[in-house]
C-alpha cells in the first residue's frame, strides 16, 4: 500500500470513528540570516553543479492584479488536504506582492514557453506586456494561455527555509490545457523537453 495510502486509510478510518485528532501548533521560527558558523563546509558552485543534475519542471507563479516570477522549485505536498509548495527567495521584489495578495496561481509551461519563462525571470520589466492571461476561477489570479495546467490557490502557510521562503498554498481550483502540450523542463542550467 505504500506509506500515502496508509496514511489516507489511517485518516478515514478516524473520520469514520468520529474521532478528532488534537494537533499541536508548531512554534513559529524566527525570521534570522544565517551566521557564518552555520554554513555548511559546501562550495555553492559544486552546489549548483550537483544540483542541477536534477530535472525539474518549470512554472510561472502569478499573483492579482498582475504580479509574476518564473519558479523551477515548485512541488504537490499533500492530497488531503490539498497542498503545494513552491520556494521563493527572500530578496524577491515579486514576493511581497504575492504575499499581499493572500492569493496565487502556478502556471505550468509548455516545452515552447522557454521565452515566456526568461521573461518573467528578469527584472524590472513589465512581464504581463503582450502576455495573454484570464483571471483563474477561484482567486482571480493571473492564468497564463498556453500553460499546460494551473494550480489556483490561497496562501496557507510561509516557512523559513535559509536563504528562501517556502511558501504552502492550499488548492482552491485547478486544471489542465486541452492540447496536451509536453512541459518545459530545466536540467543543468538549459530547458529541454520530454521525448518519446
Amino acid at each position: 500500500m505504500g506509506h500515502a495510502g496508509a496514511a489516507a486509510a489511517a485518516v478515514r478510518y478516524l473520520r469514520s470513528t468520529g474521532a478528532t485528532i488534537p494537533v499541536e501548533p508548531l512554534p513559529r521560527p524566527e525570521l534570522r540570516c544565517v551566521g557564518e558558523d552555520e554554513r555548511a563546509p559546501v562550495d555553492q558552485t559544486e552546489f549548483r553543479r550537483v544540483l542541477g543534475t536534477f530535472a525539474t519542471g518549470v512554472t510561472i507563479v502569478t499573483a492579482p492584479p498582475e504580479a509574476g516570477f518564473a519558479c523551477q522549485s515548485f512541488s504537490s505536498l499533500s492530497l488531503d488536504p490539498p497542498l503545494v509548495a513552491f520556494m521563493v527567495g527572500r530578496t524577491s521584489t515579486t514576493w511581497p506582492r504575492i504575499a499581499h495578495a493572500g492569493v496565487f496561481c502556478v502556471n505550468v509551461l509548455a516545452a515552447d514557453q522557454g521565452d515566456l519563462c526568461r521573461a518573467f525571470a528578469a527584472r524590472g520589466a513589465d512581464k504581463f506586456a503582450g502576455v495573454p492571461h484570464d483571471p483563474a476561477p477561484a482567486t482571480g489570479s493571473p492564468r497564463l494561455t498556453g500553460a499546460v495546467a494551473w494550480i489556483d490557490c490561497t496562501i496557507h502557510a510561509v516557512h523559513t527555509g535559509g536563504d528562501h521562503l517556502i511558501v504552502v498554498g492550499r488548492v482552491e481550483a485547478l486544471g489542465t490545457s486541452d492540447t496536451q502540450d509536453t512541459p518545459l523542463l530545466f536540467h543543468q542550467g538549459r530547458f529541454g523537453r520530454l521525448q518519446d
